[in-house]
Formats: C-alpha cells, sequence, structure tokens
C-alpha cells in the first residue's frame, strides 16, 4: 500500500474535492506510479492524510469504481483496476466530453466552426507558453 498518500494535494480553488482526488489518482495511473492490482489508501486513511471527511474520499473511490479504475474488495481493501488502462488512454471520455461541451457552447454562443478551432488553438498555444515559460525571478528567489 501506499506509505505516502499525502502526494496528492488538495486546492480550496481547485474544484470539489472529490474530483481533485479523482483528478490525482488518475494521473498517478496514467504515468505508472501507482500499477494495476496495486493496493491504494484506504478511504479513512486518505481522508485522515488529507484532512478531509471520509465522505469525501468515499465519493471519489465510488465515482473511480463506477468507472472502472478501482475496484474494492470487502475486508481487503482498494485496488488499481487489474485491467486498467494507462497513460494518455484514461482521460481519453474526459477530453472527448470538454470538447464536445466547448463545441455546444461555441455553437451555442453563434460562433462559427473556424471560430471555435481557432479559439482551441490559442488555448493549446497558452498551454504551451505556460509549460514552457521560465520561471520569475520572485520565484526563483
Amino acid at each position: 500500500m501506499h506509505a505516502t498518500p499525502s502526494k496528492i494535494v488538495l486546492s480550496q480553488t481547485g474544484g470539489p474535492l472529490y474530483q481533485q482526488i479523482v483528478n490525482q489518482i488518475k494521473q498517478k495511473i496514467a504515468v505508472g506510479e501507482w500499477v494495476a492490482g496495486e493496493e491504494i489508501p484506504s478511504i479513512r486513511q486518505l481522508a485522515a492524510d488529507l484532512r478531509v471527511s471520509v465522505i469525501t474520499v468515499k465519493r471519489a473511490y465510488l465515482e473511480m469504481e463506477h468507472a472502472g479504475i478501482i475496484v474494492t474488495q470487502h475486508g481487503r481493501g482498494s485496488f488499481v483496476a487489474a485491467d486498467i488502462v494507462r497513460g494518455p488512454e484514461i482521460f481519453e471520455q474526459e477530453i472527448v466530453g470538454h470538447l464536445e461541451e466547448a463545441a455546444r457552447l461555441g455553437t451555442t454562443m453563434g460562433m462559427s466552426e473556424r471560430e471555435i478551432v481557432s479559439r482551441l488553438r490559442k488555448a493549446l498555444e497558452e498551454t504551451e507558453d505556460a509549460r514552457f515559460s521560465p520561471k520569475s525571478t520572485k520565484e526563483s528567489q
């Protein structure tokens, strides 16, 4: 079992806490930090480590169980699903949903296909710029 579940960091401005837990566990699985069949922290342990309600962690675990990301065996614990997809595929359904929502919103606003695609490209460029921009001098001091 993971002895250091505190690597999950929650933010009050990062959206619902349960969703932050789901996203960070999915990321750990996607990059191979947590592998198929491996035991994950218990609901109570993770709740204590993160200083959140057991109900919050339970909601995250239930969502991941429904998505087939983890399996829970009563009396044994929760584990990364044995047939889990690794890498970018784990986020495939999520990105498709976001792109469909963006297309729907853009169309509802009367934007053309060209404008929607243009805004997506701009968002990609901004993401790339943010990823590769050097830290400010204030941060590096």
